[in-house]
C-alpha cells in the first residue's frame, strides 16, 4: 500500500506538470491559428478568445490521454533508472502487478476523457461553427470597420468609411470600389445611411461622385449625384440548422447511422478506448536501460502516441468512405492494440524471450 500511494503521488505530480505544459502549448498554437483566421475574415476579432477556448476544450481528450501516457512512461522510466523497479521485482512482484495501481490512478482521467469525447466535443464544435456562421452571414455594412479598407462577402466590393461616424446606421466620407464583369466603379460620398426596404438592405449615399471605367473600352465616365442608392444584399438571415457530423450529439449520430456518422462515433469511442490502451502500452513499453537517458523513452512514447492517433484518423476515413465497418474498425485498431500491449506485458512479466522458447530442452 505504501508503494501504491507513493507511485500515485509521483504520477499525479508528473501528470499535472505535463498537462500544464501541453495545455499551454496547445493554447498558444490555437491562439496563433485563430488570429490567422480572424485576419482572413473567417472569425470575428471579438470572438477570438471564445473560439480558442472552445477549440482547446474540444482537444482536451487528446491532451489528457497524452498527458497520462507521458506521465506513466516518465515515472516508470525514472523508477528503472533509479533501480526502484529492481527492488519491486525482488520483493516477488511482477511487472503486471503495477497495472492495478496505475488503473486506480488513471480511471478518473479516462472517465473525463470519455465524457469530453462523447458530450463536450460535439458541443464545442457546434459553438465554434455557430460563431463562424453568424460572422459569415453579416451584411457588407456589418463587415466594415471604421478607418479600414474591408472586402465584401462576395469579394467584388471594397468599402471604406471615416472613423468619425455618427452611429452604426450611418457614416461619413464613404468610399466604395466595385468590380463587375467588364467594368470597375469607384464611388465616393460625403455621407451614407443604411435603410431596409422590402427585405432589401439599401445604402443611401448623398453628395458624391461616381467614376466608371470599362476594361474593354477607353475613357472614364464621371458623374456627380445629390443622392444615390445601391443594393448591398438581403436582410441578415438566421443561422443554418445543418452542420457537420462533428457538431451532432452522439445520440443523434446513432439515430442516423450513415457512414459519416458512424465514422464520427468511432472517433469519439476511440478517444475513450485509446486512453485505456495507452495505460497498458505505457506499462508494457516503459523498460529503460539505466545507462541511457530518459529522453529516449519519452521520444519512443511520443512516437507511439502519434502512430496510434494517425491510425485512428486513417480508420475514421475508411469508415466514412464505407471501406470498413465500425465494429471491424474498433476490433482491428483498438482491440488489436490492446492485444499487442497485453502480449508484450505478459512476455515481460513472465520473462519470455525467443531465445528461451527455442532453447533445446526448454519445454522440459
Amino acid at each position: 500500500m505504501l508503494f501504491d500511494s507513493s507511485i500515485r503521488k509521483e504520477l499525479a505530480r508528473s501528470f499535472g506538470a505535463t498537462l500544464v505544459v501541453l495545455v499551454t502549448v496547445v493554447m498558444t498554437m490555437m491562439l496563433i491559428r485563430t488570429l490567422g483566421q480572424a485576419s482572413r475574415g473567417s472569425v470575428s476579432p471579438s470572438d477570438v478568445m471564445l473560439v480558442m477556448g472552445f477549440t482547446v476544450l474540444g482537444q482536451l481528450p487528446t491532451i489528457l490521454s497524452l498527458s497520462l501516457f507521458v506521465a506513466i512512461v516518465g515515472t516508470l522510466s525514472r523508477m528503472y533508472r533509479d533501480s526502484e523497479m529492481v527492488i519491486w521485482f525482488a520483493s516477488g512482484k511482477g511487472l503486471a502487478s503495477l497495472l492495478p495501481p496505475l488503473l486506480r490512478f488513471a480511471w478518473p482521467v479516462m472517465l473525463v476523457v470519455a465524457v469530453l469525447s462523447l458530450g463536450v466535443w460535439p458541443w464545442a464544435n457546434l459553438q465554434i461553427q455557430e460563431l463562424r456562421a453568424q460572422y459569415e452571414q453579416r451584411g457588407d455594412i456589418d463587415r466594415i470597420a471604421p478607418g479600414e479598407f474591408q472586402e465584401s462577402a462576395s469579394g467584388n466590393r471594397v468599402f471604406f468609411i471615416d472613423k468619425d461616424s455618427p452611429d452604426p446606421q450611418s457614416a461619413n466620407n464613404v468610399f466604395i470600389l466595385q468590380t463587375e464583369r467588364g467594368s470597375e466603379t469607384v464611388t465616393s460620398a460625403r455621407s451614407a445611411r443604411l435603410e431596409v426596404r422590402e427585405g432589401e438592405r439599401m445604402l443611401m449615399l448623398t453628395q458624391g461622385q461616381r467614376m466608371e471605367t470599362a476594361t474593354d473600352k477607353p475613357g472614364v465616365k464621371i458623374s456627380e449625384f445629390a443622392e444615390y442608392s445601391t443594393r448591398i444584399g438581403a436582410a441578415p438571415p438566421s443561422a443554418p440548422n445543418e452542420f457537420s457530423a462533428k457538431t451532432r450529439g452522439t445520440l443523434q449520430l446513432l439515430a442516423d447511422p450513415r457512414p459519416v456518422h458512424l465514422a464520427e462515433i468511432g472517433w469519439r469511442l476511440g478517444l475513450a478506448l485509446a486512453a485505456f490502451n495507452l495505460v497498458v502500452l505505457a506499462l508494457a513499453l516503459s523498460s529503460v536501460n539505466p545507462r541511457v537517458g530518459r529522453s529516449g523513452g519519452l521520444m519512443f512514447a511520443l512516437f507511439t502516441f502519434i502512430v496510434y492517433y494517425n491510425l485512428m484518423t486513417l480508420g475514421q476515413s475508411w469508415v466514412s468512405g464505407g471501406k470498413l465497418s465500425l465494429p471491424a474498425y474498433i476490433a482491428l485498431l483498438h482491440g488489436g492494440t490492446f492485444a499487442f500491449a497485453a502480449l508484450v506485458l505478459a512476455a515481460r512479466h513472465n520473462q519470455w524471450s525467443v531465445r528461451r522458447l527455442w532453447r533445446p530442452g526448454s519445454a522440459a
